[in-house]
């Protein structure tokens, strides 16, 4: 263990997926006070500093995710933007604001969290190409083109097929975020959609919080000839801890936690207190097919076998899964990950590429890629009505 602790002292991880905004959103409506990620916050998060610190991040993506039913999402994710820059600035000594690849090398340097956003969904602009330069101006680097429901241009992993992929204005949108450098994440949507991104983007995409559907058959997995295409793109896939991800046994177990969830009036996402008391009593009577730490590196060693060491890393999902594996249950526990990963030969400059490198290098390239087009041409005027009709 402590060969892993070294090693994160020096790579720390950059997480791509951290559901923290949302979490205080529905626990505390914003209420920082009352809940100081400063103080151990075990009870209620997966997430407070002392335990990133104990777990080794360098770097967090958090989601401004909003739910995709919400009938007002753009305000709902400038709030949740809102609530990300007001954690940086309260927690100033242990949080640094961060745009670029440059920014995150700074933070590692100064001993400080580099601080990310990434939005979660295509819902979360509206249909609207202003609306997603909006979001990059004020700080998101990242944006997943769906979440669990289509939208208007392009399908979810989770949803009926609706448009076949992306439609028209759907590559447009990839084109507006590379002309940006803002990351095209492909985490929650289609196969078809992973294929149609790959075909668009000339900059390298992004899988923020997915693992690999050969290992565990769930849509929101990667296929293989997907994870394939990446040493071409350059992107990177990061690797999720969620149990329903990366357990078979648990896809099953889930589909009846959630049936449960929706006959009791709650969202099956929902982290209230409330609904937590409902997923625990399910528990109780329902054990559930436990993920281990061995689980999450099964899915490492495939990810790693098709494309390659340069394309992977890792994105927790946490506080925005109501479960985790046995010795991946917050974010201090990266370091059990690092350690199993050692145990398998995985040698130091593999991890240092896992944890830190890779989510550097693919930020850094988009950046390059935008200064490119940015010289060619300027912002998009497109609609989805004039592309898609």
């Amino acid at each position: 263990m402590e060969q892993a602790r070294e090693l994160l002292r020096e790579f720390p991880v950059v997480d791509g997926h951290n559901d923290l905004p949302w979490a205080l959103r529905e626990q505390v409506r914003y209420d920082l006070d009352a809940r100081d990620i400063a103080t151990a916050q075990h009870t209620h998060l997966h997430t407070d500093i002392p335990r990133l610190r104990e777990g080794g991040v360098g770097a967090q993506y958090w989601s401004v995710y909003v739910r995709s039913d919400l009938p007002d999402a753009v305000p709902a994710t400038l709030e949740q933007i809102d609530c990300v820059r007001q954690l940086i600035a309260r927690y100033e000594d242990d949080l640094r604001p961060a745009l670029t690849a440059a920014d995150m090398e700074a933070g590692r340097r100064e001993g400080r969290i580099a601080s990310l956003m990434g939005a979660e969904g295509g819902h979360s602009i509206a249909n609207s190409l202003g609306t997603l330069r909006g979001l990059y101006e004020l700080g998101v680097r990242y944006m997943t083109l769906t979440h669990n429901d289509n939208v208007a241009w392009a399908d979810s992993a989770t949803d009926e097929p609706g448009v076949g992929g992306l439609s028209e204005f759907g590559r447009e949108v990839v084109r507006e975020m590379n002309r940006l450098g803002m990351l095209v994440d492909l985490s929650h949507v289609a196969a078809t959609t992973m294929r149609h991104a790959l075909d668009t983007s000339v900059a390298p995409v992004i899988f923020s919080h997915s693992s690999a559907r050969a290992v565990c058959d769930h849509p929101r997995n990667i296929p293989d000839d997907v994870l394939e295409r990446l040493p071409v793109n350059g992107g990177m896939a990061m690797v999720t801890f969620v149990p329903k991800f990366v357990l078979q046994a648990a896809v099953d177990w889930t589909a009846a936690a959630d049936d449960n969830m929706r006959a009791h009036g709650f969202h099956p996402l929902d982290t209230t207190p409330e609904a937590m008391k409902i997923h625990r009593a399910f528990e109780e009577t329902t054990p559930r097919p436990v993920a281990t730490v061995s689980t999450v590196a099964d899915h490492l060693d495939h990810m790693r076998e098709v494309a390659g060491i340069d394309h992977l890393g890792i994105g927790g999902d946490y506080d925005g899964t109501a479960f985790t594996p046995d010795g991946l249950s917050d974010v201090s526990g990266y370091p059990n990950l690092i350690a199993e990963l050692l145990d398998r030969r995985w040698s130091k400059d593999d991890l240092a590429k896992l944890t830190w490198g890779n989510a550097v290098r693919v930020l850094g390239a988009a950046e390059d890629v935008a200064r490119e087009v940015r010289g060619r041409r300027g912002p998009s005027r497109a609609t989805l009505g004039e592309l898609d009709g």
